[in-house]
């Protein structure tokens, strides 16, 4: 059995140059580029078309991460990411839904506190911490009330570490997840403040990960062209997605739907696919480009009888909104 997903819209040339980022909250989808500005657009706009609402001057040099809460986090505040090395940090009026910039922690500020540049984040479900990967290994957490690192997490020695691409801390909090230029995958517990797993099976690059709604799963994916899914509990390697068509190209990113049922890829062949994780096969498969995907996000349900939705962008420079369909 498949899923069909359909178009549903298109914002053509969304930003003037590639989308490296998406994040999405219950009302709003905030989208990063290699230009200054970050754009808010309207999700629950009742004429469907997705409208800017918001262009927030954020980075000069280009924004790389784009980071709101997990599910069950109230969408009021989200981090961005620089070429520039610089984090920032904005919030929503829960009234109007206008974001404007809360705080920043500069370069100079993070190499104060022994981080080194910033690279992939990912943003806590009460909104209070933010992991950061490093071009040394390091990830750092900072508390975003003090701008302190309240945690720092090794992953070689003496800060000699294989470049943190990608982050993921899960929704209960405990866990932070991070992928390597080497192809590491390391678990670490946020209770006790050390090294919980240190995964195998991607011998790549690893451009994505991916905590599951329950916490008890993780995705992880890269330029081996295989998703990875473990067991968060015991470590074990419990599953590969795979498309069986033989694809060189890379996954850049994942995303869990709502239930955990199905896992979002987008890679750089342009495709957008669909994996049901019981039966660990691809249900569908949308290629609206050529050019490489960069960020695929579900956009959260706002009612039990709302059809799943989710978007992607990439080196189109535009925004693509799927609406699921009938199942054949």
């Amino acid at each position: 059995m498949s899923k069909q997903y359909l178009t549903t819209h298109t914002v053509d040339n969304a930003h003037i140059t590639d989308i490296f980022s998406l994040a999405a909250t219950s009302s709003a989808l905030l989208s990063g580029s290699g230009s200054s500005t970050i754009n808010v657009h309207r999700t629950t706009d009742p004429s469907g078309s997705f409208p800017i609402s918001q262009s927030l001057t954020a980075h000069k040099l280009g924004t790389h991460h784009i980071a709101t809460s997990p599910r069950g986090g109230n969408g009021l505040l989200a981090a961005s990411v620089g070429f520039g090395g610089e984090i920032k940090i904005w919030r929503c009026d829960a009234t109007t839904g206008d974001w404007s910039l809360d705080s920043e922690i500069t370069p100079a500020e993070a190499k104060a506190q022994g981080a080194d540049d910033v690279w992939a984040i990912a943003l806590d479900t009460q909104e209070k911490y933010l992991a950061c990967t490093a071009h040394d290994g390091r990830i750092n957490v900072w508390d975003l009330e003090t701008k302190k690192i309240v945690q720092k997490y090794e992953t070689g020695s003496a800060g000699a570490g294989s470049f943190g691409l990608c982050v993921d801390l899960s929704p209960d909090g405990k866990m932070t997840a991070s992928g390597h230029h080497d192809g590491s995958v390391y678990v670490f517990s946020n209770e006790v403040g050390h090294l919980k797993h240190s995964l195998s099976g991607l011998a790549k690059p690893v451009r994505a990960v991916a905590f599951s709604p329950g916490n008890s799963r993780l995705a992880a994916a890269g330029d081996a062209g295989i998703i990875a899914i473990y067991d968060v509990r015991t470590g074990e390697h419990v599953g590969i997605l795979r498309t069986g068509s033989g694809s060189s190209a890379w996954i850049t990113s994942l995303d869990w739907s709502d239930t955990g049922e199905f896992l979002l890829s987008g890679s750089t062949d342009g495709k957008v696919r669909v994996w049901s994780i019981d039966r660990g096969v691809c249900v569908a498969t949308h290629s609206e480009t050529d050019k490489m995907l960069w960020s695929v996000r579900w956009l959260p349900k706002k009612g039990d009888h709302q059809s799943e939705m989710f978007c992607t962008a990439g080196a189109n420079r535009s925004l693509t909104f799927y609406r699921e369909g009938g199942k054949s």
